[in-house]
């Protein structure tokens, strides 16, 4: 018995068609369940003493009106940390905020010819590892901080690289981190340019860049490489942890991987703030 052959649109849609059924079944599964919601300030409070960021040194903090919040992460125990340069630049004192209107001060230190700024505080949380190089193109890089007001994370894969020239008399180069989203948390659709200054994750929960911006239509992230952040800590004399603990990240676990770093402080909102009188 001989079958009838099959227009070759007919068989071209349908595998079109299955691959698209794929590709979105594949965009689902990488979603992470939705966040929890702020904590309040009692709580916010006992996780600063158990982080151990020193309750004495939390203060007021309220972001300045007209300044961006974005996020920061730790990278040295003693009060180093790690956030994008708009979120800082032209701050008199900025803050790692903790919830309930408080937060942590500290000096931010920022050079023109990088994305990443330091911001020292006289306490800290626990470090991020830092990687000493980014990852291979196509391998999996997650994104943990903040945006529209809430904790939100990404799941996203390497695309490769963009060359992006710096200010200065040496014109130096950056090769931007081009990541492309896959997930993120279930039922968010709100703007990403809060994740500023959140850390890009590899599998092993390494640091291998620091989030600088977003294009929304194209579904892409921007990341700062780790050797702008080796670059950045230089200039302003500050060293990472020389060991930290990275916590593994997957397509199935980065929510609650990214809700752990958020809880222990690790990754904090930050801002502009008034000085502390």
């Amino acid at each position: 018995m001989r079958f009838p052959r099959l227009p070759y649109w007919l068989v071209s849609s349908a595998i079109v068609l299955a691959l698209l059924a794929v590709a979105l079944r594949r965009r689902e599964t990488a979603d992470s369940p939705p966040a929890p919601p702020p904590l309040p300030a009692a709580e916010g409070q006992v996780l600063a003493e158990a982080a151990p960021i020193d309750p004495a040194l939390v203060v007021k903090a309220t972001p300045l009106p007209g300044r961006p919040i974005g996020a920061a992460f730790s990278v040295a125990d003693s009060g180093v940390w790690l956030t994008a340069r708009p979120i800082v630049a032209g701050c008199a004192a900025a803050a790692v905020l903790i919830g309930g209107g408080e937060g942590v001060q500290g000096t931010p230190s920022v050079a023109p010819a990088f994305d990443v700024a330091v911001l020292r505080t006289k306490t800290g949380a626990p470090a991020l590892p830092i990687a000493s190089a980014p990852p291979a193109v196509g391998a999996p890089v997650f994104a943990a901080g903040f945006a529209s007001g809430r904790p939100v994370e990404l799941a996203t894969r390497l695309e490769g690289f963009e060359r992006r020239y710096r200010p200065g008399r040496a014109r130096r180069v950056t090769a931007m981190l081009v990541l492309a989203e896959i997930g993120r948390t279930e039922g968010f659709k709100g703007s990403l340019s809060g994740l500023a200054g959140a850390p890009a994750l590899d599998a092993a929960g390494r640091v291998v860049g620091v989030i600088i911006g977003d294009a929304p239509r194209r579904g892409l992230l921007y990341a700062a490489p780790p050797e702008d952040i080796a670059a950045a800590l230089a200039a302003a004399g500050a060293a990472p942890a020389a060991q930290a603990a990275g916590l593994a990240f997957t397509t199935d676990n980065y929510g609650l991987a990214a809700d752990e770093l958020r809880r222990a402080l690790r990754i904090a909102p930050a801002a502009c703030v008034a000085p502390a009188s």
